[in-house]
């Protein structure tokens, strides 16, 4: 697999889970909670609050996806990384608030992480072609 299709490959799953991960937390919130990390479910209606992060990670996922769809690799890239601030965030907010260290750690310090190294190699990525095509573009200007 080269390297261009195992980056489409990793964008592909972040939009995916990202989407997943919001419809869960709109249309299920009380059990989206469970796997949060968070020891309590909030009080009164604090439910509405999960139903905010749902529709942030929604946002985030369609962001994402449109860029992935329409070829934007570089600016895909940049969004990712921008977009992993949110379960590193997550992450202190389990952590602050004395939830599950596992689940901080190992759910939203890795999605963070994973986030974060796809949009790395895809401006990586970028960032070579847009090297080699510079001598092909200086020649067509010459």
């Amino acid at each position: 697999m080269s390297r261009k299709n195992l980056n489409t490959v990793l964008a592909t799953a972040v939009v995916g889970f990202t989407c997943y991960l919001a419809l869960s937390f709109i249309l299920t919130p009380e059990t989206a909670a469970q796997g949060f990390g968070l020891p309590d479910w909030p009080g009164g209606d604090g439910g509405g609050f999960l139903i905010v992060k749902g529709c942030r990670e929604l946002a985030m996922g369609l962001g994402t996806g449109i860029l992935l769809v329409t070829g934007q690799r570089r600016a895909l890239g940049w969004v990712l990384l921008m977009t992993a601030a949110a379960p590193l965030g997550d992450m202190v907010n389990v952590l602050g608030h004395h939830g599950s260290t596992a689940t901080s750690f190992g759910v939203h310090g890795l999605t963070s992480a994973l986030i974060a190294v796809t949009g790395l190699l895809l401006l990586r990525e970028t960032s070579k072609a847009r090297k080699a095509a510079a001598p092909a573009l200086a020649a067509q200007l010459a």
